[in-house]
């Protein structure tokens, strides 16, 4: 097993165990290990207080990242590993960190305090695995299960809650029973949890391969940390195109949607418009006009409140107002829309479309097929490198000051009717051809 440990890693183990303290690998990269997942994350921890860590690696870089707690980076060959003393930890009076902790000499003490028992496990050359509460036969049976009384680990930290349904995702593991009746008991205290801590776990569950199942069984825990979805839970849509209710529709088109960060968000988030934009018109069917802007409105609010950057939301809210938009399956109307908004951006609007279409009834995934029409007709323009922007034409501003146009509003207004002609095939991207149409334009208005 040791052949997964790093060099720089097995050699902090080594100098703690010469110096006679007990060290161990711990956590995430032992468990991944278990799990037959490579480890990329390795942390230490070590019956060592702070003082004698520090002692011990005198003769390189350590920065004391949480020395009041136990914890001393060690930089080793250019690898920064957090070194941990063994400890036991006091209250919680916040439901996030410990208001005190003690120092100790045994792991036992140090595993008991762990969120679930996959996490508790240790492993050292020497002695192997350590593994005091059966974290390996939980990962084995494919179980999260808390550390002891999980009504006590959550209360002590309400992360651990949105961590659960995080791993429930990614590793595909079912949360045993008890703990999962504490998530569902005790979800409110996630009210509480920083803006940041949210936002990195909440991404990485919607990119977990059991999204699906999670989102569904804890919509509870998702509810409390974006509220707004609350509204979309078991909202009935009364359209013969849906087979789902809102959330249950957003829960599959999430899942249908590549596993990236920015698609995943825009997923969840294209839909929590329709509740408030509801209404039976005289068909008696169900319908959401503008619930894509009122979508917009109400899912920057969430991504500015879970302080993600500013380029993820800009992605986000494009797919969001244009998910609901019918692009003709012809060449100008693809080139028209790469004209505003780009080719990523159309990239991303026709992931969204499909996964959207996806989550309909059975009967409208045909239209699977125009979407994929759209894409073929965009690499079409890419692969002949034809003209959708201001950037791609034979010409620029410069050449039109040249023909005495003035500087100013003037120059992107003829820019801009050059190439809707040339998008429209009213004229060759060709310099000498959209010189003379220049030329004759500005001749036209000087009579």
């Amino acid at each position: 097993m040791s052949s997964f440990i790093p060099t720089s890693v097995e050699s902090i183990l080594s100098r703690l165990t010469q110096h006679g303290y007990k060290a161990y690998l711990v956590g995430g990269c032992v468990r991944d290990y278990i799990a037959g997942i490579p480890p990329h994350d390795f942390d230490v921890t070590t019956s060592a207080t702070p003082d004698k860590i520090l002692a011990v690696f005198h003769d390189v870089k350590t920065v004391p990242t949480g020395i009041s707690h136990g914890t001393v980076t060690v930089i080793m060959n250019n690898t920064s590993v957090e070194v941990t003393t063994f400890r036991c930890d006091g209250d919680y009076s916040d439901h996030r960190r410990p208001d005190s902790v003690t120092f100790s000499t045994e792991y036992r003490d140090d595993a008991a305090r762990r969120d679930f028992t996959m996490n508790a496990i240790a492993y050292n050359n020497e002695e192997g695995i350590v593994d005091p509460f059966g974290g390996a036969e939980d990962i084995k049976q494919g179980i999260i299960r808390a550390v002891g009384d999980p009504y006590k680990r959550f209360d002590e930290d309400a992360l651990r809650i949105l961590r659960a349904v995080r791993f429930a995702s990614v590793l595909g593991f079912e949360i045993e029973s008890n703990t999962s009746n504490a998530i569902h008991e005790l979800c409110h205290l996630l009210s509480g949890v920083s803006a940041e801590r949210i936002s990195s776990e909440l991404t990485k569950l919607l990119c977990g391969k059991n999204v699906v199942k999670v989102l569904t069984e804890y919509s509870d825990v998702i509810s409390t940390v974006i509220p707004e979805i609350t509204p979309m839970i078991g909202f009935c849509q009364h359209n013969p195109h849906h087979i789902y209710d809102v959330w249950e529709h957003t829960v599959h088109t999430v899942d249908s949607i590549k596993p990236v960060p920015y698609l995943r968000l825009a997923a969840l988030f294209h839909d929590v418009g329709k509740p408030s934009t509801f209404s039976i018109q005289a068909d008696g069917l169900g319908h959401f006009y503008g619930h894509s802007a009122a979508g917009c409105t109400i899912a920057e609010g969430i991504i500015k409140r879970l302080k993600l950057p500013n380029d993820i939301r800009d992605k986000v809210l494009t797919i969001i107002r244009y998910h609901d938009l019918q692009i003709p399956a012809e060449k100008s109307s693809v080139m028209k829309f790469m004209r505003r908004h780009g080719s990523d951006a159309l990239t991303d609007l026709i992931e969204m479309f499909k996964a959207d279409n996806l989550a309909l009834s059975p009967e409208f995934h045909s239209r699977q097929q125009h979407y994929d029409r759209l894409a073929e007709f965009m690499q079409e323009i890419l692969n002949e490198d034809a003209c959708f922007s201001i950037k791609h034409l034979a010409v620029n501003g410069n050449d039109l000051i040249a023909l005495g146009v003035k500087e100013g509003k003037q120059i992107g207004t003829l820019l801009n009717l050059l190439l809707d002609k040339v998008i429209a095939s009213q004229l060759p991207n060709s310099r000498d051809a959209l010189l003379e149409y220049v030329a004759t334009h500005l001749n036209g208005e000087s009579r």
